[in-house]
C-alpha cells in the first residue's frame, strides 16, 4: 500500500483497475497491482480522472456515504439505495432531445434465465443514438457478509460473486488471502487451480461463441459449441464434483484432489473441441451472410479500450495484451510460455477470434497441467493471523481482483472487482456503432456480468 497525498492521488496515470471507501481511507488499484491509499478529509476525496472510476464512486458513495468532490455523476449505483431524508434517489433517464428520436426500454427483467439491467435506447429510426445501462438491482450486500468471518468460510460468498466465473473469483480471493497470511499452497493444488480455472474458460468461451451464432440465426453452431459446454460441465463434476467446480478452490488449496477418472473425462474434453474446433470456424469464416452481421458490428476503439483499461477477449480484441497469468502473474503458469492474442478491429468478430485463439491456447496448457501434476498435498490449513493482501485471477472475463484485511483470523475489510465493470460503459458505445437490431449479438460479445457489479 502507497499512503499518498490528494495530489499524488489525482495524478497518476497507470491503468486504474478499482476504488473504494471504508470509514477512514480512500484506496485506488492500478495495474500491476498498486494501491494508492487517501485519508478522507471530512468523509470525502478527490474524484478521479479515469473514467473507469466513475461506478466504484457512485458504489462508495451509497455503501460507506463517502463523497468524490468534483464527480461528474453523483447517481446512486444500488437500487435499493435511499437518501438520508427516507426520498428515493434513483433518477429517472431524460427524455431524448432532438426530432425523430425516442426511447426504447429493454429490462430490467429479461426474457428466459438472466439478471436484472435496464437498457434505455436513444433511437432515431433504427440507429442508436445513445445506450445508458443502469445496474443495482441485484445488490447482494456480499462484502458485508464476507466481514468478520474466517477466510475458509468467506471463501464461500467469493465463488458466488458471479457464477460463471465461481472459479476465478474463488481464485483471486484465495491469492489475497493467502498474500495477507504469508501463505504458500502446495504445488499440486496450484496445478488444479489452474486446470480449473481453464476448463471454466473453455466452457464459457465455448458457450459463448455459440450464442452469438444463435443471435444471428446460426442454431448449427449454438448447438455444437453448447454440446462442448455441457461436455467441459460433465468433466467437471467427474474430476472435481461440482459442474461448476463451486467451493473447489479456498485459501491455502484446494478443496478436494482429481477423481480417479477426472483426468480421463478432462482430455476426452479436450480432444473432442480439438477435433471439431476447425471445422466449426471454417463455418464463422465462409458464410457471408454471418460475417455480415459480425464484422464491422458493436466497435470498441483501441484508444477507449486504453482509456478503461479493458481486459479479457473485450480488451484484446482492441490492441490491449495485458493478462493478469503474466502480469502481475501468478503460479504455475509462468511454467508454460502462455500465449496471448491481440487484435485491432475491436468488433464482435474481432472478439471471437481472440476467444477462439484462446481456446486452443487453454486446451494446450490444460493437457500440460494434468501431465505434470505434483505428488504433494492438495492444501493447507490458514492460520489465525493478521495481515493486508491483494489478489488477482485472470478469469475469461479478464482479471479478477480482490483486496482483503485480516484481523486475528477474521475479515476485517475486503473489496472485490470484476472486469465487466470497466466493460459495462464499453458496451453503451459499442452499441452507437450499429442499428437496434445488433444489440444482443453486441452485449453477448462482451458478455458483462450483472451480478459482478452488484457486490
Amino acid at each position: 500500500m502507497i499512503f499518498c497525498t490528494p495530489e499524488e492521488w489525482s495524478a497518476r496515470e497507470q491503468k486504474f483497475v478499482a476504488l473504494w471507501t471504508d470509514e477512514a481511507n480512500a484506496y485506488a488499484l492500478y495495474q500491476p497491482g498498486d494501491l494508492l491509499v487517501l485519508p478522507l478529509a471530512e468523509n470525502a476525496y478527490p474524484a478521479l480522472k479515469h473514467p473507469g472510476a466513475n461506478w466504484f464512486q457512485r458504489l462508495a458513495h451509497d455503501t460507506t456515504g463517502a463523497t468524490a468532490t468534483g464527480a461528474a455523476d453523483t447517481r446512486p449505483a444500488i437500487e435499493q439505495f435511499r437518501a438520508p431524508d427516507g426520498t428515493a434517489a434513483w433518477p429517472d433517464f431524460p427524455a431524448p432531445e432532438g426530432e425523430g428520436t425516442h426511447a426504447v426500454a429493454v429490462g430490467p427483467v429479461h426474457a428466459a434465465i438472466i439478471e436484472p439491467g435496464h437498457f434505455r435506447f436513444t433511437l432515431c429510426g433504427e440507429e442508436v443514438l445513445k445506450l445508458q445501462a443502469r445496474f443495482g438491482y441485484a445488490h447482494k450486500g456480499t462484502l458485508a457478509l464476507m466481514r468478520g468471518k474466517s477466510p475458509r468460510l468467506a471463501a464461500r460468498f467469493a465463488a458466488r460473486i458471479s457464477g460463471d466465473a465461481t472459479v476465478a473469483h474463488s481464485l483471486a480471493y484465495a491469492h489475497a488471502a493467502e498474500a495477507a497470511l504469508g501463505l504458500n499452497p502446495p504445488g499440486r493444488a496450484v496445478h488444479l487451480r489452474a486446470v480449473m480455472a481453464e476448463i471454466e474458460r473453455l466452457a464459457n468461451h465455448a458457450s459463448d461463441i455459440g450464442a452469438i451464432a444463435g443471435d444471428v440465426g446460426f442454431a448449427f453452431l449454438d448447438a455444437r459449441l453448447s454440446w462442448h459446454r455441457e461436455s467441459f460441465c460433465a468433466a467437471a463434476y467427474a474430476a472435481f464434483g461440482h459442474r461448476l467446480m463451486m467451493d473447489m478452490v479456498i485459501p491455502g488449496g484446494v478443496a478436494s484432489d482429481i477423481r480417479g477418472k477426472g483426468a480421463a473425462a478432462i482430455l476426452s474434453s479436450l480432444d473432442a473441441l480439438e477435433t471439431e474446433l476447425p471445422s466449426l470456424t471454417r463455418v464463422f469464416e465462409d458464410y457471408a451472410s454471418l460475417q455480415d452481421r459480425l464484422i464491422g458490428t458493436g466497435i470498441i476503439p483501441v484508444e477507449l479500450a486504453a482509456a478503461y483499461a479493458a481486459g479479457g477477449y473485450v480488451g484484446r480484441a482492441s490492441g490491449q495484451n495485458h493478462d493478469a497469468r503474466l502480469m502481475p502473474g501468478y503460479a504455475p503458469y509462468e511454467q508454460f510460455s502462455l500465449g496471448v492474442p491481440v487484435e485491432t478491429d475491436g468488433d464482435v468478430a474481432a472478439r471471437i477470434r481472440i476467444r477462439l485463439a484462446e481456446i486452443n491456447e487453454s486446451i494446450r496448457i490444460t493437457r500440460a497441467l494434468l501431465a505434470s501434476l505434483p505428488d504433494d498435498g492438495i492444501a493447507v490449513a490458514p492460520p489465525a493471523g493478521s495481515g493486508t493482501g491483494i489478489g488477482v485471477a485472470e478469469s475469461f472475463r479478464g482479471a479478477v481482483w480482490t483486496w482483503l484485511r485480516l484481523d486475528n483470523g477474521t475479515i476485517a475489510d475486503l473489496f472485490i472487482a470484476d472486469p465487466s465493470t470497466l466493460h459495462w460503459p464499453l458496451l453503451e458505445h459499442a452499441a452507437t456503432t450499429s442499428i437496434f437490431a445488433d444489440f444482443p449479438v453486441i452485449n453477448k460479445s462482451v458478455n458483462g456480468s450483472y451480478s459482478g457489479v452488484d457486490l
